[in-house]
């Protein structure tokens, strides 16, 4: 640790597996971590068993008071909070809304770590959202928080780029990692007054709604461009779909195949090879997996589920 660095009263706020970096960051940076909140335990798996989340297991491990509120509006909940006597809070994707007394709790307010180059992709699904407008960059913004959804004033942007190759599960793990490696130079800044927040630009603002499973439903009316990032944003949940013969399968890779005119109409095969006609040229399926099956390359599929050139997927 720098000397210029100090250590500061925190409580850290978050849930899923995208957190879990910035909270151990945290931590190894030796903050006074003195409340760890997070969604309460929920039912996963086939036997449908409570399950903690990802960053109640790290807090755990490393012996840190864990809240599991199912809403903060109660005066217990908010007394308990203002009694922690925080210099700030840190906000990744905990899934709950902070009443205004949390917000003005901490000396230096709740700072949230959020998954995209703000204004652009507030809400719930930045990240899949990004790959599939075709966006050529995203990032992290670190930003005080205000009443409103992700409007509040930033301290910090990092950028990254989105290539072809770049899938909603490989963008989640690079995101984690850039807001664990910022965080703490980031709050020495804040602390120090080096970092002043500046407002969000006025356009360019976009909401990115939280996914839900029918999302990955496959419209062959669109271009092959458009439902290849799909697939690529929603690998591995909740993944893009389709119907073949009238069995529900997930499309995990891709290629777009040009065509200089459509022989097919769209959803159509166009060869025994899986390759489908779309809106706008054509899309080659290269892995996927039968509901209730292990993931295939395509000559594997076909190989137990022969699909001749002219089936229509739905």
């Amino acid at each position: 640790m720098s000397k210029n660095n100090k250590t500061l009263k925190l409580a850290f706020m978050g849930t899923p597996e995208f957190s879990v970096p910035t909270l151990q960051s945290l931590i190894s940076f030796g903050h006074d971590i003195r409340a760890v909140y997070t969604q309460p335990p929920r039912p996963a798996g086939r036997g449908k068993k409570d399950k903690i989340s990802p960053v109640h297991c790290l807090a755990e491990l490393n012996g840190l008071t864990v809240k599991t509120p199912h809403s903060l509006k109660s005066d217990e909940e908010q007394q308990y909070f203002e009694e922690l006597r925080l210099d700030a809070a840190i906000v990744v994707a905990y899934g709950l809304i902070l009443p205004k007394t949390f917000l003005k709790a901490p000396r230096l307010g709740c700072i949230n770590v959020h998954a995209s180059i703000l204004p652009r992709w507030r809400g719930a699904a930045p990240i899949q959202r990004a790959i599939m407008a075709g966006d050529s960059k995203t990032g992290i913004t670190i930003m005080q928080m205000d009443e409103q959804l992700d409007t509040g004033p930033m301290f910090t942007r990092s950028e990254v780029e989105i290539t072809e190759q770049t899938t909603g599960e490989s963008l989640h793990k690079l995101l984690a990692n850039l807001g664990a490696d910022i965080i703490n130079t980031t709050l020495n800044g804040i602390d120090t007054g080096v970092l002043e927040a500046i407002k969000q630009p006025l356009s360019g603002a976009s909401y990115a709604s939280k996914l839900a499973r029918d999302d990955g439903r496959i419209d062959w009316n669109k271009s092959a461009q458009e439902i290849e990032k799909l697939v690529r944003a929603l690998y591995p949940w909740p993944g893009a779909w389709t119907e073949i013969d009238g069995s529900r399968v997930k499309i995990f890779e891709t290629q777009v195949i040009s065509a200089s005119k459509q022989i097919s109409p769209p959803g159509e095969t166009v060869d025994n090879n899986l390759t489908i006609s779309c809106g706008q040229d054509y899309l080659r399926l290269l892995r996927l997996q039968k509901q209730g099956k292990k993931v295939m390359y395509t000559n594997e599929y076909l190989n137990g589920n022969p699909i001749s050139k002219g089936t229509k997927l739905s």
